[in-house]
């Protein structure tokens, strides 16, 4: 695990947006992002961009932590509640694991708990290891 979180260090988009690993273990991530004015769009809530992001970020470290690089191949993300400041965190667990392709559900909750958004998303694995 410790091979994924030194990988995603190198992920220059998700530092720029502020979010941070929490934990990793095989098929599973959490990650947080502490909400800022940055985050929010027009009508003072946070970003669906940014809550997709924070997602995905978790996802991505999810699916790469068997040590092969995995992709993104499709993903989805269905909004339930808004979210205007505090702290949102994304949990990822995979959901079917195979060889080539592999499915994952990440749920972003707020600091109370409360379900904000719900994604999923499927993986191919090439052969690659992952390397730092």
């Amino acid at each position: 695990m410790e091979v994924t979180a030194e990988f995603f260090k190198g992920d220059n988009y998700a530092a720029l947006t502020g979010i941070k690993l929490l934990e990793v273990s095989k098929g599973h991530a959490r990650a947080m992002l502490e909400i800022n004015e940055s985050h929010h769009n027009m009508f003072g809530m946070v970003h669906g961009g940014a809550i997709f992001t924070l997602a995905d970020f978790a996802f991505g470290v999810a699916s790469n932590s068997h040590g092969t690089v995995s992709v993104a191949i499709n993903s989805c993300i269905s909004f339930f509640r808004a979210a205007t400041d505090g702290v949102l965190y994304a949990e990822a667990r995979e959901i079917s694991f195979h060889p080539k392709i592999a499915s994952y559900i990440v749920e972003v909750t707020n600091a109370q708990n409360e379900l904000i958004a719900s994604f999923q998303g499927m993986v191919y694995r090439k052969k690659d290891p992952l390397k730092p």
